[in-house]
This record gives C-alpha cells, sequence and structure tokens, in this order.
C-alpha cells in the first residue's frame, strides 16, 4: 500500500483540503464506533487506532474529531502506539499532575522513558493543548530518530517561528514524510492539532511495516537475575511471578575456612522453578569473612574441598547454574581467587552449568584488588558487576546509592577487559536515608527498602527534583529539627541504568534485592524492556 504524507488545516475552511491532503486510507465495511465521525476525513484511522485500543473517544459516542487534543490525550495515545503500560510511580516532578487523575500513569511512562517532559520543571500541562512542534518532538523521540542540527526554517514559510528546541525534530518527522504544512507553505508551529489530525499522524506510523513489526516483535531474551534476600520461599515466589526475573539467586551456600560447603537447598523452589520456566544460579557466599576466605584459598587442598563440594551440590540438585559472591576478599589472595573461580567454571561447564562471579566495579581500592577482572571474565560464562553503594553507611559524605554516571564509569572500566555478552549489571532495589549534619556533611545513614523510602516521600511531603546529572531524583525533609535527604531509586532512575546495558550490549541485568522494589517497578522495567528493543 502507498502511503502519502499530508498537511494539517485550519478549521472549518480547510477542513476539505485537510482531507485531500491527508489521503486516507480505504477503509472496510463496518459500523462506527462513534456518531461523528462518518464525514471526518481521518475517519478510517480512527476506526483503525479505536480497534487497536490506541484512541478512544470523548464520550461513549463521541469522538469530537474537530476538537484540539490536549497534551496528556496525545502523550497517552503514543504511549498505547509504543504498547507501553501506565505507570503508578507515587514519585513525580509535577504539581499539576495528580495521582488520582486518569492520565497519571501514561504521563509517568513517558516521562521516566525520557519521550516527554514539562512545560517546566514542576509543570506539565496536562490539559493544555498540544501543538504542532510539541508532538513533531514527541513522535521524533518516540521513533528514535536522531534529529541532530537538521532544520526547516527554509522548508517553510513560517519556518523561523519554528522553536529552536523543536526545529531539529520537525525536520526528522518532515522527512519521514509523517507532518507537512499548509497549502500557504506554512507549518503553523504553535498551533494545537486536532483529534482527527492526531489520528491520521500516529495512523501513518502502524502504516509503516518495519515499523509496525517491531511494536509486533518480542523484547530481546536478556538474564534478569533476582536474588532472594529476607523473604520466605513464599514471599519470593509470588515477587518473582509480578517481575520480568528469568533466573533465580537464591542465597543456598556458603563456603568456609575448610572449604566445607553449608547446604541450605530448598528442592520446593527448585520443582517451582523448573515449573514456570525460570533458571536458577544458587549464590554461593563467603559471608565477607575475610580471614576464612584467605585460609581456604590458600591451600590447594581446601579449595579443591570447596570446589568439589559445590559442583556436587550442583549436580545433584540439577542447578542451571552458580553465582559466586565472595566479598571483602584480600588484595593478596587475586591470584588463589583466579585459581579457585578457574578450577569451579571448569568442573561445572564439564556438567553443562554456568558460573556467574559477582564483583565490584573497579574503584583501584583494596577492597576490589583481588578481583582479576580480565582473568576473571575469560574463565567465568557472567560477570555479575554490583553497580552500587556508591556511597554507603560509612560514607563521610551522603550522596547517591548508584549515580548513573558511577555506573557509566564501572561498566565502561569492565569492558576494557571483559567482552559486552559476558557482563551483568546488578542494580539496586533498596536505598539509603541519609541524615545530615548542619555542614551537610554525613551524620548516618539508614538502609530502606523502595515502600520505606515512598512511604517517607509521602508522610513528609517531600519535593522530588530531578537531576539529569545523577540519572535521579532529589528530595529532604526535616524531622525534629533535623535534616534528611535522599536521593531516590525508583522507576526513572532505574530506567536511565537499564538503558545503559542495553546501549553497551551486556547480558542482561540483576537485581538486590527481590522483595525490596515497589510495585511500580516491574511496570516501568517492562516498558523499558519492549521501548528500547525497538530500532524503527
Amino acid at each position: 500500500m502507498k502511503r502519502t504524507s499530508g498537511r494539517v488545516g485550519r478549521g472549518a475552511v480547510t477542513a476539505l483540503c485537510a482531507a485531500s491532503l491527508f489521503m486516507p486510507r480505504a477503509s472496510a465495511a463496518q459500523a462506527l464506533p462513534f456518531e461523528d465521525i462518518s464525514n471526518s476525513y481521518a475517519r478510517n484511522e480512527i476506526i483503525n487506532l479505536y480497534n487497536q485500543k490506541i484512541l478512544t473517544g470523548t464520550s461513549t459516542t463521541r469522538f469530537s474529531p474537530s476538537k484540539s487534543m490536549t497534551r496528556a490525550e496525545f502523550l497517552t495515545s503514543l504511549d498505547r502506539l509504543l504498547k507501553l503500560e501506565p505507570v503508578a510511580s507515587p514519585i513525580s516532578p509535577y504539581t499539576d499532575v495528580p495521582q488520582n487523575a486518569w492520565y497519571y500513569g501514561w504521563i509517568q511512562a513517558a516521562v521516566q522513558l525520557e519521550l516527554a517532559s514539562g512545560i517546566s520543571a514542576k509543570v506539565f500541562a496536562p490539559a493544555k493543548a498540544v501543538t504542532r512542534q510539541e508532538a513533531a518532538v514527541w513522535l521524533a523521540k518516540a521513533l528514535k530518530k536522531d534529529t541532530g542540527t537538521a532544520s526547516v526554517s527554509t522548508v517553510f514559510e513560517d519556518g523561523r517561528d519554528i522553536a529552536a528546541w523543536a526545529s531539529s525534530a520537525v525536520a526528522a518527522v518532515y522527512k519521514l514524510g509523517l507532518i507537512k504544512g499548509d497549502e500557504a507553505g506554512n507549518f503553523r508551529p504553535s498551533d494545537p492539532i486536532t483529534r482527527q489530525e492526531a489520528a491520521v499522524l500516529l495512523d501513518r506510523v502502524l502504516q509503516h511495516k518495519g515499523w509496525a513489526a517491531e511494536l509486533a516483535a518480542r523484547p530481546k531474551e536478556r538474564i534478569v537475575i533476582g536474588w532472594k534476600y529476607g523473604q520466605t520461599t513464599a514471599q519470593y515466589e509470588n515477587n518473582i511471578l509480578k517481575s520480568n526475573v528469568n533466573t533465580l539467586s537464591p542465597r543456598w551456600y556458603f563456603v568456609g575456612s575448610t572449604g566445607a560447603v553449608t547446604d541450605s537447598t530448598d528442592t520446593e523452589l527448585i520443582t517451582w522453578a523448573k515449573k514456570k520456566g525460570r533458571n536458577i544460579w544458587a549464590m554461593v557466599g563467603n559471608r565477607s569473612d575475610q580471614a576464612a576466605t584467605h585460609r581456604m584459598l590458600s591451600s590447594a587442598a581446601t579449595r579443591n574441598t570447596a570446589v568439589n563440594g559445590l559442583v556436587a551440590i550442583a549436580k545433584k540438585y540439577g542447578l542451571d547454574g552458580l553465582n559466586l559472591d565472595f566479598e571483602n576478599v584480600a588484595p593478596q589472595d587475586r591470584t588463589a581467587l583466579t585459581t579457585f573461580v578457574t578450577l569451579l567454571a571448569e568442573k561445572l561447564h564439564a556438567n553443562q552449568q554456568i558460573l556467574s562471579v559477582d564483583v565490584s566495579p573497579d574503584l583501584d581500592t583494596d577492597w576490589t584488588e583481588a578481583f582479576d577482572y580480565g582473568a576473571l571474565g575469560l574463565q567465568a560464562d557472567y560477570m555479575v558487576l554490583m553497580g552500587y553503594d556508591e556511597h554507603y553507611s560509612g560514607s563521610a559524605v551522603p550522596g547517591p546509592n548508584t549515580s548513573l554516571p558511577y555506573d557509566q564509569k564501572a561498566v565502561d572500566r569492565i569492558l576494557q577487559v571483559v567482552p559486552s555478552q559476558k557482563v551483568i549489571l546488578a542494580l539496586p532495589f533498596y536505598n539509603r536515608d541519609w541524615t545530615l549534619q548542619q555542614t551537610e556533611a554525613a551524620l548516618s545513614s539508614e538502609f530502606i527498602s523502595f515502600t520505606e523510602q515512598n512511604q517517607r516521600m509521602q508522610r513528609y511531603s517531600m519535593k522530588p527534583v530531578w537531576d539529569a546529572s545523577l540519572g535521579q531524583y532529589v528530595a529532604s525533609y526535616t524531622t525534629q529539627s533535623i535534616k534528611h535527604t535522599i536521593w531516590l531509586e525508583e522507576g526513572r532512575s532505574l530506567i536511565a541504568k537499564y538503558h545503559l546495558a542495553v546501549k553497551q550490549n551486556l547480558a542482561g541485568v540483576a537485581y538486590w534485592y527481590i522483595g525490596g522494589e515497589s510495585a511500580d517497578i516491574w511496570t516501568s522495567l517492562g516498558n523499558a524492556e519492549k521501548f528500547y528493543d525497538y530500532s524503527f
């Protein structure tokens, strides 16, 4: 089917011209879903989008084709076009987008993916009519078009009236043939788009076979690890079913100084995981006991005891793999740790089982000196980069648990010696509430789950401010004359870090820990999985 570009007309005077310029698609004989679209040039597009649950009417019987479309309405339709879900996040920067509004979740979904923003840091103006240049910007972002520095200032008679922030996006959408000017050659960037004009615009995206195929495709399969911590098996299973986690990692095994392995395997979870199509890479820890770990690693006999014990357990229970989480390892044990991992990987591979190794970001400190990243990455199937604790309980300076630049630097560094397809980025489902001194230095910090974080946001009526340089919201409150600050971890901040994993072509992501998240997080991450896999 040949598609042609159209021009948006103004009011009833140009409606007939617009009808010919939009060149609507041929319709199938069917009852009209709205009583007021029979004479609309966008009738067929409205029907198609209504049937696909992308556009709805202004009532059960009326579409109001000539009515201006609001920013909330257009963004909602764009989200639906992209197959996104509304996000019930409790954290939003906009004071005019109440949580009980029908459009709240749709605006949140778009803002979290950086598809749209407000007219200011605090105002979104959901009821304001969306302008032609705003629609062009949002559509260009939705289709992931690199707008660059292209301009249409000489294409339209009123090209110089297009805002600087919209000019390149208008050029991109114009080049795609999705939108043009009126018969006088004007774009009219500040004019509102009507509901029927928006229908034609959005339907044209679906008529592009390549784009339609992208929207219909399933997201790429990536490894998604969910660690079990502080939950019963029933609680963990319930949360897994709400998530996109495909690899379970329960904390079942610990290695002591003699190489003996404590075994806390829950066979019921293994049976459940197999029924649900999930893998299990059970965690193997050292309880952060540096002295005991040193004694085990220092002797070939105790190393072999530990390796043989772990391999026997993995084989006995039919595990898909192991997740080695040795922390606080002494720098002098660097070579011995590599030897241990080499032997463990060799024996697991003989049984077609996977070895993943947890490592902290390389900060050139004693904490990470024991990790020979290149050598470990050569032996293990996956390196799980624990991208959190940028600021921790002992930090003298308060700050985020995980800022985007922190994870970016950590990923860039490990990719110097480990292939991207072997790296998994671990993200936090926990945070810290910082108590500050009068000098703004850290007095103390408290470990909190997302649910606890969100409860404090509500209790103290905190006003979050998005810090683009960190990829996080920041909010403060005062209680008993003491200031607290939280660098928030929530859907938008996690999406920014998930996007990093996608851009760097990593093997997947991991989450510490299942149960620490709030209910909205999985919707946010599900949207990110869909959107960032579109290539258009």
